[in-house]
C-alpha cells in the first residue's frame, strides 16, 4: 500500500531564522557539526512530502558531514534550534505504557478497563505551536500543576486508510523526543467535559535532531526503541526507563488506530505517551528502580505506598533534561534542556 521507501540514515535539525518553520541542517552522527540543506531542501516538512527523492540527497550530505569533508560545516548549536519540524499538519499523543495508565488509577483506586489492553488511547494536540528543546516552558500560574512528561515520538510520510500495524510502521520516517508538558490540576475539570485535553495541554517540545530509525541500529525493532530514556529535574536524575520493554502498543499500532476511519498524511507526529516502567517487589514492598517520566507517577507512586502524595509540582524556575543515549554512551537525538518560566505579565 505505501511502496517502497529508501532506507536513509541521517540527523536532521531546524535552526530559528525569524521564520515559522525555520531552516533545515543536516547535523553530524555525534552531533558536533551541522550544514545547512539549503541546496536540497529549506524545510524538514518538504523532505517529508517528497521523502523518495530529497532523503538520499540529505543522507549523502550527512555522509560527507561525518567524514568531515564537508566544506561549509558549522558547530552544531542546540539552543538555536527550533522543534525538528517546527509546526505539524498533526500532532497526537498515544498512552502506549500501560503501566503509566495503572499507575495513576490504581492510585485512586480506580481499575483499568479491559479495553484498554486491545484499543489504544490517544488524543489530539495542538501543533501549530512547538517549542524547541531550550525554549522554556511558560505558564500564567503555578496553580496549574506544571508536569513534565518524557516521551518519544514518530514523525511520518503519507499512511492511507485501512493500513494494518505492520503497514503503518512502514510510514515511519523519523524519531525525536518530547517532552508533553501537562498542566495537571485543569486536567480533571476537562475531562469531567468528556470531550479531551485543550488547556491542560500547552506546548509540546522536541529534541533537537530527529533521527532515522535506522541511525538507531538494532535498538530499533518492533516498532519501538529498545534504550534508555533519562529525565533529570533541577539536576537530579529522576528516571532511567526502558522505552521498548513495557511499551504495550508499538507505533505501528498507534498509527493504525488513527488510520482506521482516515488517511495520515506526511508531516504528522504520534507521540508514545510517558514512558513507565513496571515496579518490582522488595521485601514485600513495592519498588520503581527505574524512576518516573513525570511527576504524575511518581504522586501515584507515592500514593499507593504511603496513602497520599508527597511530592509537589514544578515551579518557576525549575528546569528539565530529557535526553536518550545510545550502548556507545553518545546523546542520539540532543538533549531536552528546559526551563519552567511564568507568563510576562500574568
Amino acid at each position: 500500500m505505501l511502496g517502497p521507501v529508501p532506507q536513509s540514515t541521517m540527523k536532521l535539525a531546524t535552526y530559528k531564522d525569524g521564520s515559522r518553520d525555520g531552516q533545515l541542517l543536516v547535523v553530524s552522527r555525534d552531533l558536533t557539526l551541522a550544514h545547512y540543506a539549503t541546496d536540497i531542501a529549506s524545510t524538514l516538512q518538504q523532505v517529508l512530502d517528497d521523502w523518495n527523492f530529497l532523503s538520499p540527497q540529505l543522507e549523502d550530505l550527512y555522509q560527507t558531514l561525518n567524514l568531515g569533508k564537508a566544506r561549509h560545516a558549522l558547530p552544531f548549536e542546540p539552543h538555536r534550534c527550533m522543534a525538528p519540524l517546527p509546526r505539524a499538519f498533526q500532532w497526537v499523543d498515544g498512552s502506549a505504557y500501560l503501566n503509566h495508565v495503572e499507575l495513576v488509577r490504581a492510585a485512586r483506586n480506580s481499575q483499568v478497563p479491559e479495553t484498554f489492553y486491545s484499543d489504544p488511547l490517544m488524543y489530539q494536540g495542538g501543533s501549530d505551536d512547538f517549542l524547541g528543546p531550550c525554549d522554556p516552558v511558560v505558564c500564567p500560574d503555578e496553580a496549574f500543576g506544571i508536569d513534565f512528561e518524557a516521551e518519544l515520538a514518530v514523525l511520518t510520510g503519507d499512511v492511507p486508510m485501512g493500513s494494518n500495524a505492520e503497514q503503518a510502521l512502514e510510514g515511519v520516517r523519523l524519531l525525536m523526543l518530547v517532552n508533553d508538558v501537562s498542566l495537571r490540576h485543569l486536567i480533571p475539570d476537562e475531562l469531567a467535559k468528556g470531550f479531551g485535553f485543550v488547556q491542560s495541554k500547552p506546548a509540546t517540545a522536541f529534541s533537537p535532531v530527529a533521527v532515522t530509525p535506522d541511525e538507531l541500529g538494532d535498538a530499533w525493532h518492533g516498532g519501538r526503541v529498545h534504550l534508555a530514556l533519562h529525565s533529570v529535574w533541577n539536576g537530579r536524575k529522576v528516571g532511567l526507563c526502558e522505552a521498548g520493554e513495557d511499551m504495550t502498543f508499538h507505533f505501528g499500532q498507534l498509527i493504525a488506530h488513527l488510520c482506521k476511519t482516515r488517511n495520515v498524511r506526511a508531516g504528522s507526529i504520534f507521540g508514545s505517551g510517558t514512558v513507565s516502567n513496571r515496579s518490582v517487589e522488595e521485601n514485600g514492598r513495592k519498588s520503581w528502580p527505574r524512576g518516573y517520566s513525570c511527576i504524575a507517577e511518581k504522586r501515584a507512586m507515592e500514593t499507593i505506598l504511603d496513602g497520599k502524595p508527597s511530592t509537589d509540582f514544578m515551579r518557576f524556575g525549575d528546569t528539565i533534561r530529557i535526553e536518550m543515549k545510545g550502548r556507545d554512551g553518545q546523546s542520539i537525538f540532543g538533549a531536552i534542556d528546559q526551563s519552567i518560566v511564568p507568563l510576562k505579565g500574568a
